[in-house]
């Protein structure tokens, strides 16, 4: 059972994914393969510095991502160029990944961009973690110190709470307490192991 997970910045995403784990599911982390693939010493990060320059590396050598946030944030273009190095390098690691599992596991793929990708007829049901705009930004200004304009252009950059939840096989509302949270997705787990057996 192959199953997209997806939600705005700040929606939980993250929480989510970790309770799935601990449910037993094999989850595949999308931002955490786009950072591996541009490590330093990779092709990745290589071909990153070639497009974007040297002023996204830090003094060790590492990619400075929020100087490389600020260019792409600000320019859809250079955002989309961003993209186009990044994507096909995670791409190769998810499927090595997706090969080592069993037939019986399921499979969670955590994309936090997969209704911008186009991608969430690929899977098998599509999970969205949903909560209001307005949630998104205060969560933001909150617990990761943003200024409201930068979170709310983060907000803009992504698909609309209305586009991810056009792609949404199951929806989970985190505007809760952790338990609320957890409770919805035993409950959205079950339903996704149900489908696959």
């Amino acid at each position: 059972m192959r199953v997209g997970l997806t939600g705005g910045i700040a929606s939980g995403k993250s929480t989510v994914s970790a309770i799935l784990a601990e449910l037993g599911a094999i989850v595949i982390d999308g931002d955490l393969l786009a950072r591996k693939v541009v490590e330093p010493g990779t092709p990745g990060l290589e071909r990153v510095v070639e497009a974007f320059g040297p002023e996204v590396l830090t003094a060790e050598g590492a990619l400075d991502r929020p100087a490389l946030g600020a260019v792409v944030f600000a320019d859809e273009a250079r955002r989309k160029e961003l993209e186009a190095i990044v994507h096909p390098l995670v791409f190769e690691r998810i499927v090595e990944l997706e090969r080592a599992a069993g037939p019986e596991d399921l499979v969670v793929h955590d994309i936090p961009l997969l209704a911008e990708s186009g991608r969430a007829p690929t899977f098998d049901a599509v999970v969205v973690v949903d909560v209001p705009v307005e949630t998104q930004v205060e969560r933001m200004l909150g617990q990761r110190g943003m200024t409201r304009e930068d979170a709310e252009a983060r907000v803009r950059a992504q698909a609309t709470r209305e586009e991810r939840l056009a792609i949404a096989t199951h929806v989970i509302e985190n505007t809760g307490s952790l338990e609320d949270l957890r409770r919805r997705v035993l409950e959205v787990h079950a339903a996704l192991t149900g489908e696959a057996s």
